[in-house]
């Protein structure tokens, strides 16, 4: 094995180390998880939303965002209802409870953030999001 196949081994390694670290770590600090918290994010932006239109924008499979938003809807922060001229379709809001939470939802996360960006300068935050983004879209 040359250098450079060992150093982009080491690169794949690292990565899925932090994969596997980040999402614990992240709910553990923030209460909640990273793709429920992208759902309250997008609700909260967007008001009212179709539950497909949701599912594509957060990116996960249709089982996934069902199972979800059962249990944000449990747990009081979104309500879902279907569309009364095509039951085939449903529409997800945040409800005032989702919107009192989301506020430290979001702060807990702008702190996990800083936690794990200690130390980077500004420049190198930059050059790693480039990095990271090129990998994403080579992927």
């Amino acid at each position: 094995m040359t250098r450079k196949e060992f150093e982009e081994e080491q690169i794949l390694t690292l990565l899925i180390g932090l994969t596997n670290k980040i999402s614990p770590k992240f709910e553990r600090c923030t209460g909640i998880s990273s793709t429920r918290l992208a759902i309250l994010q997008t609700l909260c932006e967007s008001n009212v939303i179709n539950q497909s239109q949701l599912q594509k924008h957060i990116n996960i499979d249709s089982a996934a965002i069902t199972r979800h938003l059962k249990q944000l809807e449990a747990d009081g922060m979104v309500t879902r209802q279907r569309n009364p001229h095509d039951n085939r379709e449903t529409f997800v809001r945040l409800s005032d409870e989702g919107h009192n939470r989301i506020e430290g939802y979001k702060n807990e996360k702008r702190n996990f953030i800083q936690q794990i960006l200690d130390g980077f300068s500004e420049g190198e935050t930059q050059v790693l999001a480039d990095f990271l983004q090129r990998m994403q879209n080579n992927i």
